[in-house]
C-alpha cells in the first residue's frame, strides 16, 4: 500500500505541474536547482531541528501557510511586521497571540540569504516548511512547486475577513473556501490538518456550553458526548484559562494521520468548525467523504496533497511581480 501511495503522489505531482494553467501561476519543481541548489535541504534540516525542540512547531508552520494563502494569496504577507501606515496581519484577531513560528522562518531566511542572497522567497520558504512539517509528523511528502515572490504589503482587514474562524458554520466555511478558489473537496481534505496541533480554550469554549434547547439536534449531540465535554470543561474551567491548550486530536496528537476524521464521526472534533462538517451536512456529501478518509488514510493523504498544491498556488506572485525580501518581516528599501 505504501508503494502504491508513493507512486500516486509522484504521479499527482507530475500531473499538477503540467496542469498549472488550471489554477494560474507559473510555479515549477526544482525552481532553485541552479540558483540555490541547497535551498530545500536548508529548509528541511532547520524545520526538523525546530520540530525536535518543539513538536508543536510542525502544526504551527503548517498553519502559517494556511493563514498566508487565505489573505492576498501565497505571498508571505503574513510575515510582514507593522511598518508606517501598514498594519501587520499578525495583529488581526485570527493571528494575534495565536500564530507562531515566525522566528523559525526568520532563521531559515537568514541562512538562505547567507548561502544565496536575494534568491529564495519568504513565500517559498513557507511552502517548503509546511510540507516538511507534515512529513516529519508522519504525513505524506510531495514535491513543492516553487517560484513564488513576496508581496509588498499586508492586509490586516483581509486577515480578519478571510481566515476561517474556529466557530464558523459549514455554510460560511464553504463560502470562505470558494472565495479562494477552493471547493468542498478541498475544505474537507485541508481540514485534516487539524490532526496535529493544539487550540486554546478560547477557541472551543462554545463546544462545552449547553446549546439552545430549541435546537433538538445539538441538544442530543451534546448529551451523547457529555464525557468528552467534561474532559474539555476540566481544562477550561473559567476565563482565566482561556489560553490553556488542548490537542486538536486527543487520540494521536503528535502524528499526522486520519484520526481527525474518526473523531468527527464520533462527535469529538475539538472546534465547532470541525464538527459542522458532519453536524450541518444535511445532504450527506461531506459525511460520505469524512467516512472514506476515516477508513482510508492513503486516500486522505492523496487528497490532502492535491489540495495543498492547489492552495499553494492562490494568487501567487511570479516573474517580476513583488520582490524577494531580504528580511521576511520587512519590504526591501
Amino acid at each position: 500500500m505504501e508503494i502504491k501511495l508513493w507512486f500516486c503522489l509522484i504521479l499527482l505531482s507530475a500531473i499538477t505541474t503540467s496542469a498549472l494553467g488550471e489554477f494560474g501561476g507559473t510555479l515549477m519543481e526544482g525552481f532553485y536547482k541552479e540558483s540555490c541548489p541547497l535551498a530545500e535541504e536548508i529548509v528541511k534540516h532547520n524545520v526538523e531541528v525546530a520540530v525536535l525542540r518543539d513538536p508543536r512547531m510542525a502544526a504551527s508552520l503548517l498553519r502559517l501557510q494556511f493563514h498566508d494563502c487565505f489573505v492576498l494569496g501565497c505571498d508571505a504577507s503574513v510575515l510582514l511586521d507593522t511598518h508606517g501606515d501598514m498594519l501587520s496581519e499578525k495583529q488581526a484577531t485570527p493571528n494575534l497571540n495565536s500564530l507562531r513560528g515566525f522566528e523559525v522562518i526568520d532563521y531559515i531566511k537568514y541562512l538562505l540569504e547567507d548561502a544565496c542572497p536575494l534568491t529564495v522567497s519568504c513565500s517559498d520558504i513557507l511552502a517548503m516548511a509546511a510540507r516538511d512539517s507534515v512529513f516529519l509528523r508522519g504525513g505524506p511528502w510531495w514535491e513543492v512547486l516553487l517560484g513564488r515572490r513576496d508581496s509588498l504589503t499586508a492586509s490586516f482587514s483581509g486577515a480578519n475577513q478571510f481566515i476561517p474562524a474556529p466557530n464558523s458554520s459549514l455554510e460560511s466555511l464553504i463560502v470562505n473556501f470558494k472565495q479562494q478558489g477552493l471547493g468542498i473537496q478541498d475544505l474537507i481534505a485541508l481540514s485534516g490538518a487539524h490532526t496535529i496541533g493544539k487550540a486554546r480554550c478560547l477557541s472551543f469554549k462554545q463546544r462545552i456550553v449547553q446549546p439552545n434547547m430549541e435546537q433538538t439536534f445539538y441538544v442530543d449531540e451534546f448529551k451523547r458526548h457529555s464525557t468528552f465535554r467534561r474532559i474539555l470543561r476540566s481544562q477550561c474551567k473559567d476565563s482565566s484559562r482561556d489560553n490553556q491548550l488542548s490537542p486538536l486530536d486527543l487520540k494521536t496528537p503528535a502524528y499526522f494521520d486520519n484520526h481527525y476524521y474518526i473523531n468527527l464521526l464520533e462527535g469529538k472534533g475539538l472546534l465547532i468548525s470541525d464538527n459542522v462538517l458532519v453536524s450541518e451536512d444535511h445532504e450527506g456529501e461531506i459525511f460520505k467523504k469524512v467516512w472514506e478518509y476515516a477508513a482510508d488514510k492513503d486516500l486522505f493523504f492523496l487528497d490532502f496533497v492535491e489540495s495543498m498544491l492547489k492552495m499553494g498556488n492562490i494568487n501567487v506572485l511570479t516573474g517580476i511581480e513583488g520582490q524577494i525580501r531580504e528580511n521576511c518581516r520587512f519590504v526591501n528599501i
